[in-house]
C-alpha cells in the first residue's frame, strides 16, 4: 500500500497543478515574459463547433503582440486564437484565417483592465468583437468551416504546434481572469451581462468551475479589477 501511494504522488507531482475550482474574483498572473508559462484549459466536453463565443479580463502593460486564447487542432494550430497584435488592435484566427478589428488609441498611456467577448458563426462567417461591452464592426471568414473537437486550448502562449511551439516573443505577461467559452453566439445584452458578473449557462468553459492545469511560473491571485 504504501508503494502505491508513492507512486501515486509522484504521479500528481508529475502532471503539474491541476485543478477544478471556482476562480470568481481571482486572477491568473503572468510575472514575466517565457516560452514555457502557460496554462492549460479543458472544456467540459469535446466536440465540433460550427459557433462560439469567448469572453476574458485581461490587464497588461505589453506594447507588442501576444496571444490571450490559443485552441488548436492536429489539422490546425491557430484553429481559434485570440491575439492582441498591438493595443489598439485585435485579430480572430478560425481554421488558420484571421481578421483585424482596430480601435482607436487610447490617449492615456497607461494599463487598463480590458473586457473582451469574441465569436464567430459557421452559417454566415460572420465574427465578431466587443471591446467593455461595444461592438466593433462585423467581419467574415471562414464560412461554413466546421472547428475540430480534439483541442489543445492555452492562455498565456500562442501554440505553433498541439499544445506546444511557444515563442518568447509571443507571451502574454500580466493578468487575465473572467475566461468563459460558449457553444453559441451571445447576444449583445448577453455580452454586457457577462461583462458585469451575470452567470449565463451551457458553458464549455468556466471561470467558477474552472478544470486547469498550470504550467511554469504563473500565480492565482486576488483579482485587482474594479467595476466602479
Amino acid at each position: 500500500m504504501k508503494i502505491r501511494q508513492t507512486f501515486l504522488l509522484i504521479l500528481v507531482s508529475s502532471l503539474g497543478s491541476l485543478a477544478l475550482e471556482d476562480l470568481k474574483q481571482k486572477t491568473l498572473v503572468f510575472p514575466e515574459a517565457s516560452n514555457t508559462a502557460h496554462v492549460i484549459l479543458r472544456p467540459v466536453r469535446q466536440q465540433p463547433l460550427t459557433n462560439f463565443t469567448v469572453c476574458l479580463r485581461s490587464y497588461t502593460d505589453l506594447s507588442r503582440g501576444h496571444s490571450l486564447f490559443s485552441y488548436a487542432t492536429r489539422k490546425a494550430y491557430n484553429e481559434l486564437l485570440v491575439y492582441k497584435h498591438k493595443p489598439n488592435q485585435y485579430s480572430l484566427y478560425v481554421g488558420g484565417s484571421m481578421v483585424t478589428f482596430s480601435i482607436a488609441d487610447n490617449p492615456v498611456p497607461k494599463p487598463l483592465w480590458e473586457h473582451i467577448c469574441v465569436s464567430w458563426e459557421s452559417v454566415t462567417g460572420i465574427a465578431e468583437l466587443w471591446l467593455n461591452g461595444v461592438s466593433l464592426p462585423r467581419k467574415g471568414m471562414k464560412r461554413g468551416y466546421t472547428i475540430g473537437p480534439e483541442a489543445s486550448i492555452v492562455l498565456g502562449q500562442e501554440q505553433d504546434s498541439f499544445g506546444g511551439g511557444f515563442d518568447i516573443n509571443e507571451s502574454f505577461t500580466g493578468e487575465i481572469s473572467d475566461v468563459f467559452m460558449w457553444d453559441r453566439v451571445l447576444s449583445s445584452q448577453e455580452v454586457v451581462s457577462v461583462r458585469y458578473g451575470d452567470r449565463l449557462s451551457n458553458y464549455l468553459i468556466d471561470w467558477q468551475s474552472l478544470n486547469y492545469e498550470i504550467k511554469g511560473y504563473v500565480v492565482v491571485k486576488p483579482s485587482t479589477f474594479s467595476s466602479s
